[in-house]
């Protein structure tokens, strides 16, 4: 069951939803049915072989810069 990241085209709304096969996704917001699959990268890395999640630049596992968790000063 994938996860995937979508964009409403209608209100803005950025949302993630398990998607089944090739159905496309209603906006939890407006329920409009113009979304848009967004692209993301992943953030773990290959390190020697196995894989690890990367710490924030403060060394801890969350952002102290906002509360998403996914913005650009997270690291």
């Amino acid at each position: 069951m994938p996860l995937y990241e979508y964009v409403c085209e209608d209100c803005g709304n950025e949302f993630e939803e398990l998607v089944f096969g090739d159905e496309t996704p209603e906006c939890p917001a407006c329920n409009s049915s113009n979304t848009q699959k967004l692209l993301s990268a992943t953030k773990f890395k290959m390190s020697g072989g196995s894989i690890s999640a990367p710490t924030g630049s403060s060394g801890g596992s969350s952002c102290s810069g906002c509360s998403g968790g996914n913005c650009s000063t997270c690291g």
